[in-house]
């Protein structure tokens, strides 16, 4: 099978987000990376729903994670009758679908998927697993060329030499960006908020732009206003954690406030992203909210005094007046009609 991860930088080769080998899934540690470079061994499905909830993988590598994770559900559960295999299968999809309450949507999409593959895998013979395991890796192999030709409108927009800032870890269209902007010859910069309390900014983003040889600088979130103002910063683009049909984007918390800041100094602000059908309106997501305690320290390292209170909202939602364009596989559309992508 050819895969579509090739040229792409170390955290996006496959092996490298999640991976299941017979009775096990492997998940590179994120939470570490780059200071070290761990895997966490997953023996059981709820071991793989547990790493997604601890953000041991994020961005888009849940996505990966739960696919591997029904494959080593099948493995648990290949010697139970028909009706109990099902209803194992069943049981590990909702569990993995729901391990983060903001993208259970797409996650069902995934798992539901992994259960059809199941379904026809074990009517046929063959090993679920296996199957699984192969459904998920063509999966991803469609997910990065559709992000690959995300990038080319992206890019498009972009100034030949021209100053990027990005926010969180985009996974997939961070990766694809870069490339082909090398393929076109564009020597953008990339400046990087750090993005904390899990700093994926800084130890994702940059390590990713870093290793593809770009010129990368992180900032601490608190600087953007200005550094936007005095870096000649041309452009913000992000990711998304949902696209919502009325043009609301949901995506790593500290999105908000830099789209806020690209808007009073003229810059545009454009999300990447398929548009969530299930997601008509912002009325329909949860933003959730982690444990508080995550903000009292920086990379383990407490940073204030017992008693002091945390307060953590992993997402929060930029309204359609301050996107300049939703960035598709199949084009660029005004956040006032998204639909129109359908």
């Amino acid at each position: 099978m050819e895969r579509a991860d090739n040229g792409l930088a170390f955290l996006l080769q496959y092996e490298n987000i999640a991976w299941y080998d017979t009775g096990t899934v492997k998940i590179l540690d994120r939470r570490v990376y780059p200071s070290k470079v761990e895997f966490v061994t997953c023996n059981k499905y709820e071991d793989v729903a547990h790493a997604i909830t601890d953000m041991v993988t994020q961005s888009a590598g849940p996505y990966t994670a739960a696919g591997m994770g029904m494959a080593l559900a099948a493995f648990q559960a290949q010697h139970l009758n028909e009706s109990l295999f099902d209803e194992y299968m069943q049981k590990a999809a909702y569990t993995l679908s729901h391990a983060r309450p903001t993208t259970i949507s797409r996650m069902e999409s995934i798992t539901n998927g992994c259960l059809k593959v199941a379904q026809a895998a074990r009517s046929e013979g063959f090993a679920v697993d296996i199957a699984i395991q192969n459904h998920t890796i063509e999966k991803m192999n469609i997910r990065y060329r559709n992000i690959a030709g995300l990038a080319r409108h992206l890019i498009d927009l972009f100034p030949e030499k021209g100053t990027v800032m990005t926010q969180c870890y985009g996974e997939t269209i961070v990766g694809q960006m870069l490339k082909v902007a090398r393929e076109r010859s564009c020597e953008i910069k990339i400046i990087c908020p750090e993005t904390r309390p899990y700093f994926q900014g800084a130890r994702l983003t940059a390590s990713v732009a870093c290793e593809m040889g770009y010129d990368v600088t992180v900032i601490t979130d608190n600087m953007v206003a200005h550094t936007i103002q005095n870096r000649n910063v041309d452009v913000f683009t992000s990711a998304a954690d949902a696209i919502c049909l009325d043009g609301h984007i949901v995506n790593k918390v500290g999105t908000l406030q830099i789209a806020i800041v690209a808007k009073h100094f003229g810059i545009p602000y454009f999300v990447t992203g398929i548009p969530d059908k299930e997601h008509s309106t912002i009325d329909t997501i949860t933003i959730e909210e982690r444990d508080p305690e995550y903000c009292l320290q920086a990379m383990g390292i407490r940073t204030v005094m017992d008693g002091v209170k945390g307060y953590y909202p992993s997402f929060d939602i930029t309204p359609p007046h301050l996107v300049s364009g939703v960035v598709t596989d199949c084009g660029v559309f005004s956040p006032y009609d998204i639909q129109s992508y359908y």
